[in-house]
């Protein structure tokens, strides 16, 4: 591959920035927010470690890093909000892996960068990898990448607050339904309330796109996450015996419909993972990233580990 493939995200301590190794010091590093717009368009992925930034402290730093902090509106993954929009990373089990991927790339639109915090760090494992998306566009099989020219169609089924999977007043954070039509009238998407007062709704998105900035192509998508073979075995098995497709909480096609082979998930996924720089994780440490330029996941972990997410447009 090109000499891309060497990238790694770009690390800032105290003796880096010339500060003092503290939380004021970390706020100096990145009160020029120019400077720190600069410097992520150019390394894609900032660390910063050696601060100490404590819990009570982040909001500060998410300030400077994070000028319009958004809500995680219309998310798919299971969180718990502890601060001004400000959540937990993906509630998933400890001992499984969550693949690459960048947030909210099934919806029209998505933040453009993500900080990740960690408040405690765990026993054993649980990095953060992340993958430049045009390495990981580029290590496809032409096959694979031809199949998904024409996009990708995801589907959600929300229940109303008693159902298998997420409803849809914890996903658009509300109980008004006029406010959840008015978010998706916004959002180039089909829907439909159902006779049990969830809502299925249908999106038709590419499967790459092009850095605003760079101009760089990079595969962005979700779908592995979507299939049933993207679930470890008997998740898959339980729910193919539970419900047909179509009225599983999340399912995912090529965009004419048609059904995306399984080899393709294992594909993607395994070479997304493959390519991915890990960011281990140490107590206070913060981590910036390009959400359209790199991807992220989770590697599986022991202990107590709390990372905390915030996102921007």
């Amino acid at each position: 591959m090109s000499e891309s493939n060497e990238w790694t995200p770009h690390v800032v301590t105290p003796d880096t920035a010339g500060v003092a190794p503290n939380h004021e010091g970390l706020l100096t590093a990145i009160s020029d927010t120019a400077k720190t717009a600069e410097l992520l368009l150019a390394k894609k992925a900032l660390v910063f470690r050696g601060f100490g930034t404590t819990q009570e402290q982040v909001g500060s730093a998410l300030d400077h890093l994070l000028p319009n902090r958004l809500a995680y509106v219309h998310g798919n993954s299971p969180r718990t909000k502890v601060g001004s929009n400000v959540y937990t990373s993906t509630e998933y089990p400890a001992e499984f892996t969550i693949s690459m991927h960048n947030e909210l790339s099934y919806a029209s639109r998505w933040p453009s960068r993500l900080a990740f915090y960690c408040e405690r760090q765990p026993v054993t494992g649980g990095a953060t990898p992340v993958v430049d998306g045009t390495v990981w566009l580029n290590s496809l099989d032409e096959d694979v990448r031809a199949a998904f020219s024409k996009g990708i169609r995801y589907t959600q089924n929300l229940h109303g607050g008693a159902g298998f999977g997420r409803s849809w007043l914890d996903t658009f954070e509300t109980s008004d339904k006029d406010a959840v039509e008015a978010h998706l009238a916004d959002a180039d998407v089909t829907w439909e309330w159902k006779a049990d007062d969830g809502i299925r709704i249908t999106q038709l998105r590419p499967a790459t796109v092009r850095h605003p900035v760079t101009g760089s192509e990079v595969w962005f998508n979700q779908f592995d996450q979507w299939h049933l073979a993207g679930l470890d075995a008997d998740t898959a098995t339980m729910l193919s015996e539970l419900m047909p497709e179509d009225e599983l909480p999340q399912s995912v096609t090529f965009a004419d419909g048609t059904p995306i082979p399984d080899e393709y998930v294992a594909h993607v996924r395994d070479n997304g993972l493959a390519a991915a720089v890990d960011v281990d994780w140490y107590d206070g440490n913060l981590l910036l990233i390009d959400n359209v330029a790199v991807a992220h996941g989770r590697r599986p972990y022991t202990g107590p580990r709390r990372v905390l997410v915030a996102m921007s447009g």
